[in-house]
C-alpha cells in the first residue's frame, strides 16, 4: 500500500479512449485512476496494461478534451471495488455500481473487488433443487437447478426481451419447498440498452415483487463500464448468497453485447484477434464470468446464472454462442418458427438441454413422475416433428392413423404445453398435469 499519492503528467499518446503514460512506476494490473482533463473536470478509469515503466490507461468515456499537455493522471492503489448492502435490494444502478434510480443513498456494509474472491474448486457443492420458472418449457423439460449456468440463445427479431421480463417477474423457489424460510432474489444486468430497451425495463423492474437489484448499462455508456457491469452484479451476488444466505438467479442480458465490447477493448489495443476478430482470451474472460455460478459447501445460499445472448446472423457456430456453450450446463434455444405462429415463449424443446436437471427433479423436489412424464413428452414431440417433414412429402393423407395421431401431438403441445399468454404462470405440478392429459390423449399409442 503507497503512503502518498501518485499522480502524472508525462502523456506520451492519446489514442482514442486510451492513454499512454511513461516513467511511472508502482502501479498494478485493475487499478482505479481518476484523470483531471486541462479544464478541471474529472474521468475515471482503469489499469488495462503495464510494461515496465510504460502504463495503458482505459478511459471511462470518451478522450475528447484532453491533451498531452495539461491532463493529470492520479493512480489510487486500489481495484475497482463494489458497494454491498442489503439495503441494495429494489434499487437500480449503472453499469459502474453507482445508483441512478433518484431514491436516498445507501451506506455500503462494506466494499470487495469485482473480480471476486477465488474459490476452491473443492469447496463446491453439487448443484440440487430447482428455480421455478413458471414456463412448464423449462420447468419440465429443462429444469433449471439452483447454482446452475443455463444460457438462452436467441437471434434477431425473436422476443428474448420478453422472455427476460417474464423470467423476472415469475421466478422464485417452488411451494413445495418451505417458502417462509427461504431467501430469494433476481440480481438483473442489462448490458448496451437502447433507450426504448431502457424504459421496457424499468417499467419491468417497478412491477416486480421479488426482491431484485438491477445494474443497467446503456448503449452510449462508456465500454469498459459494459465489460465491468456483470461483475459488479456477481460480486454484489455473492455477497447476497454466500453472506446473507440468499438464493440468487442472476439473469444477463445481452452477453453478445458484452463480447462486441470485449473485441472493442481488444482491438484498441491493437491485440492480435482471433475468431470474427474477438480476442483470444475471450473464453476465459467469459469463464470469468459463468464460473462465478454454483453453490458452496456449509452455505445455504447459492448463485443460479441465466444469461442471454443474441446469435449473430441465427449461427449457433458463432464465437459467443460457441463458447458459451462449452462453459455452461446446456441451453434453451428459441425458435423463430414457433415465434412466426405466436407461440410464446417460443423454446425449441429438441435442441434444448439442462444437464443438470436431474439434480432439482424427482421425489421431494417437484414431483415423483416428473422424469417419466418429461421423458414421454419428449419422445412423443420428437416423432411428431419427424412425421411433418414426412407429410410435406406425401401429404396429411398419405400417413397412417397413428401417424397422423402423433402430427396432431406436435400441434396440441406447441399450443397447451409450450405456448403460455403474457403473464399465465404456471407451477410445476401444473405443468405436469397437463404433459400427463396430452400424453393421454394418444390413447397407448406412445413411442417405445
Amino acid at each position: 500500500m503507497r503512503l502518498t499519492e501518485h499522480s502524472y503528467t508525462n502523456l506520451a499518446q492519446i489514442r482514442g479512449p486510451l492513454l499512454f503514460l511513461e516513467k511511472v512506476c508502482a502501479v498494478r494490473m485493475g487499478e482505479s485512476v481518476l484523470i483531471e482533463a486541462p479544464d478541471g473536470s474529472l474521468r475515471e478509469g482503469e489499469v488495462l496494461h503495464i510494461d515496465g515503466e510504460n502504463v495503458m490507461v482505459q478511459i471511462f468515456g470518451e478522450s475528447r478534451g484532453l491533451s498531452l499537455d495539461g491532463t493529470r493522471v492520479r493512480f489510487s492503489d486500489s481495484v475497482r471495488k463494489a458497494p454491498l448492502s442489503e439495503a441494495l435490494l429494489g434499487r437500480v444502478c449503472n453499469g459502474s455500481g453507482v445508483l441512478i434510480d433518484g431514491k436516498a443513498p445507501v451506506i455500503p456494509d462494506r466494499w470487495a473487488p469485482v473480480i471476486g474472491a477465488p474459490l476452491n474448486p473443492a469447496a463446491r457443492a453439487r448443484p440440487r433443487e430447482c428455480i421455478e420458472t413458471g414456463f412448464s418449457s423449462i420447468d419440465v423439460l429443462n429444469t433449471l437447478v439452483r447454482g446452475q449456468k443455463l444460457p438462452i440463445f436467441s437471434s434477431a427479431g425473436l422476443p428474448s426481451q420478453d422472455l427476460v421480463a417474464a423470467l423476472l417477474e415469475q421466478a422464485r423457489m417452488p411451494l413445495a419447498n418451505d417458502i417462509s424460510e427461504q431467501k430469494f432474489a433476481v440480481v438483473f444486468v442489462a448490458l448496451g440498452l437502447t433507450h426504448h430497451e431502457y424504459a421496457f425495463y424499468m417499467q419491468t423492474l417497478e412491477r416486480l415483487e421479488t426482491p431484485c437489484t438491477a445494474y443497467i448499462n446503456l448503449a452510449n455508456d462508456a465500454v469498459l463500464e459494459r465489460l465491468l457491469a456483470p461483475r459488479f452484479a456477481l460480486t454484489y451476488a455473492e455477497y447476497l448468497a454466500f453472506s446473507l444466505g440468499y438464493d440468487v438467479l442472476v439473469i444477463i442480458a445481452d452477453m453478445t453485447n458484452y463480447c462486441d465490447a470485449l473485441r472493442e477493448v481488444a482491438t484498441a489495443r491493437e491485440e492480435l484477434p482471433g475468431r470474427r476478430g474477438y480476442p483470444g482470451y475471450m473464453y476465459s474472460d467469459l469463464a470469468s464470468i459463468y464460473e462465478r455460478a454454483g453453490r458452496i459447501k456449509g452455505s445455504n445460499g447459492s448463485i443460479t446464472q441465466l444469461p442471454v445472448l443474441t446469435m449473430p446472423e441465427n449461427d449457433i457456430t458463432h464465437p459467443v454462442p460457441d463458447l458459451t456453450g462449452y462453459i455452461t450446463e446446456g441451453q434453451l434455444v428459441l425458435s423463430a418458427d414457433l415465434h412466426r405462429r405466436g407461440i410464446f415463449p417460443p423454446i425449441d424443446i429438441l435442441p434444448s438441454l439442462s444437464r443438470l436437471m436431474q439434480q432439482g427433479i424427482g421425489a421431494g423436489q417437484t414431483r415423483a413422475d416428473h422424469r417419466k412424464v418429461a421423458n414421454s413428452l419428449y419422445r412423443n414431440y420428437a416423432k411428431g416433428c419427424d412425421l411433418r417433414n414426412l407429410e410435406a412429402i406425401v401429404g396429411r393423407d398419405g400417413l397412417s392413423k397413428d401417424d397422423q395421431l402423433f402430427l396432431d401431438y406436435a400441434e396440441q403441445f406447441e399450443q397447451s404445453f409450450i405456448h403460455q399468454e403474457n403473464g399465465q404462470r404456471r407451477q410445476v405440478g401444473q405443468s405436469l398435469d397437463i404433459g400427463l392429459k396430452l400424453n393421454a390423449s394418444l390413447k397407448g399409442k406412445e413411442t417405445a
